[in-house]
């Protein structure tokens, strides 16, 4: 089962932060939602900082807790395929609203330093 299932959770939001929570899922899971099924490889290149052992650890995470399949295709040289599943795919609203409030956060945070800057030069 999930690495998630043996574990447990005082509330809904700490699973959900369990599951979809860390650097690199939720970009895997972004990916995977907007370019479609990716093989390993080109999910490498959509994500440069990550490594090839990070990468391996949270594909097998999400597969573990039933939000990505992996579908193996017996080929030489060995072909594998990552996608979302339904429930992976339920996830994808909450990806864009986390999407779009990090556009305005960003927006408002540079506001913000640009007032700073005029202050300073003010002074």
């Amino acid at each position: 089962m999930g690495h998630i299932c043996s574990r447990e959770f005082n509330c809904e939001k700490e699973l959900t932060l369990a599951v979809i929570g860390g650097k690199w899922k939720m970009l895997i899971l972004w990916h995977l939602g907007k370019e479609g099924t990716q093989r390993f490889n080109a999910l490498k290149r959509l994500m440069p900082g990550i490594t090839q052992r990070m990468l391996v650890s949270q594909l097998r995470e999400l597969e573990s807790d039933f939000i990505v399949h992996r579908e193996v295709y017996p080929v030489v040289p060995p072909k594998v395929e990552y996608s979302l599943t339904e429930r992976g795919e339920s996830l994808m609203p909450i990806l864009a609203s986390m999407y779009s409030w990090g556009i305005e956060y960003k927006a408002f945070i540079d506001e913000k330093l640009a007032e700073e800057d005029e202050i300073t030069v003010n002074d």
